[in-house]
């Protein structure tokens, strides 16, 4: 039985933190995972610049309405759920999550969550597990699963390399570089390719 494990930032949709970054002219938020490998560190940066501009969920979620999957996102996913089992495995948190799944057609994801105070201020985040692409795969295979994963940053190497087979998709060249075992595809069609010739 084979499951695919997908981000969803990056791979699926645009950055939600680099869209709000555009839109509210704050270009220290255009920082991700594809420059800092730290996640903890990466989101207490990202909630005291919001504390100081004095931004919140609402001001996010606007931003995040106006985003559309890439193109051919949506058509990639169609087809790869028509051939096999998909769950999409992000750091991104179910209040940012909520809308781009209705755009590509309410796919599984499992993610984390925003703590929020009745004024809308982000005061904290609980994620879901520890290394949470990394042990989700691990605990898919624990229950009979063989996993293919595909990732863009530094938090997707977990779950790529524990997997059967695992791709880079539309990286960086540092993250390429540091990884040159990994095969790298920047079109949906070499993916789902390369996806096909590992199923079954």
């Amino acid at each position: 039985m084979d499951i695919v494990c997908l981000d969803l930032e990056g791979v699926l949709v645009p950055e939600i933190w680099i869209a709000f970054a555009e839109a509210s002219g704050i270009p220290e938020l255009k920082k991700t995972t594809r420059d800092e490998p730290d996640y903890d560190k990466l989101m207490k940066f990202r909630l005291g610049i919001l504390k100081e501009h004095g931004l919140g969920l609402k001001e996010i979620q606007a931003t995040i309405e106006k985003i559309d999957p890439m193109p051919g996102a949506k058509e990639f996913l169609d087809e790869l759920r028509s051939l096999t089992q998909v769950i999409i495995i992000s750091d991104t948190f179910t209040q940012f999550a909520a809308p781009l799944m209705k755009k590509l057609g309410y796919p599984t994801i499992f993610c984390n969550t925003l703590e929020v105070a009745e004024d809308g201020e982000i005061t904290g985040f609980r994620m879901r597990i520890e290394k949470s692409k990394y042990t989700t795969v691990k605990a898919l295979q624990s229950i009979g699963y063989e996993t293919i994963a595909s990732g863009d940053s530094y938090n997707d190497l977990g779950m790529i390399r524990a997997s059967k087979a695992g791709f880079l998709f539309k990286s960086t060249d540092k993250i390429k570089q540091d990884n040159p075992d990994l095969p790298a595809f920047e079109t949906y069609d070499e993916l789902l390719a390369a996806i096909k010739a590992n199923l079954g």
